[in-house]
This record gives structure tokens, C-alpha cells and sequence, in this order.
């Protein structure tokens, strides 16, 4: 088995999308095994359907204890339980419809990807794609 090279982490709101972008750290609440260089791609509903917007390659994962009271109290309204820090994130010129990727043919769609884990080759399809 190949094993987990990174995830989909499906963003449900532009304001997200834009804090993911700006701050290099997604607040989550999925229970995953999170390392240091794996890669996470972003999808997000767009005007011509669910699409992944950008990636990051993780750098650190901060338990909520770990976080600032500000952040901390974020976490508490949204019921997230770790913060993932991102050594980079890069936000696509043109979000990729999932439905032109190797997902095409899943039935999962939506709030479904969120948490999807990924092998080494479907990271490089998507990179491939949007390269």
C-alpha cells in the first residue's frame, strides 16, 4: 500500500477560502493522521461546481490547547480541535473542476471529499493538471 501522501479539505465558505490563503493554517475538526509534508488540496464550490481552488504542503499540526485565546475561542464556536500549519499555499490562477479529475468517476460529491485521503499518484494527477 502506498500510503497517505495528503488529503481534501472541502472549504465551505469564499471567507475560508480567502483565510486559508492569507493565513497558511486551516482550523479543523477531522480526526486524521496529519504530518509534516503532506500535501492538502483545497476544493471549494465555485460558480461552475465543486473545484479545488489551491494546495498546501503541511508544515506543523497545533492541538487546540496549543493556540492563541483568540484562536482558541474560534475553535470552541466551531467545534475544531486542531490547527494546520502550512509550510506554503498556493492558490490556483483557475480553480479544477473535480469533475475533470480522476474523482470524476467517484460517487462521492460535496461535503463527501472532505477528509478523503490520497496516495502519492493522485496528488501528482491533480499537480499535473493544474501545471
Amino acid at each position: 500500500m502506498a500510503g497517505i501522501a495528503g488529503y481534501i479539505l472541502r472549504i465551505a465558505t469564499r471567507q475560508w477560502v480567502d483565510q486559508v490563503f492569507d493565513l497558511a493554517r486551516y482550523y479543523t475538526g477531522l480526526r486524521r493522521k496529519w504530518k509534516p509534508g503532506q500535501t492538502v488540496l483545497f476544493a471549494h464550490r465555485t460558480s461552475d461546481g465543486d473545484s479545488f481552488v489551491g494546495y498546501g504542503v503541511i508544515d506543523a499540526v497545533h492541538e487546540k490547547d496549543d493556540l492563541s485565546e483568540t484562536e482558541l475561542t474560534e475553535c470552541n464556536e466551531f467545534r475544531w480541535k486542531w490547527a494546520i500549519e502550512f509550510k506554503y499555499v498556493i492558490r490556483f490562477e483557475k480553480p479544477l473542476l473535480i469533475s475533470e479529475t480522476f474523482l470524476r468517476g467517484s460517487k462521492l460529491r460535496g461535503k463527501y471529499l472532505h477528509g478523503l485521503s490520497l496516495n502519492k499518484e493522485q496528488v501528482a494527477a491533480i499537480a499535473l493538471q493544474v501545471a
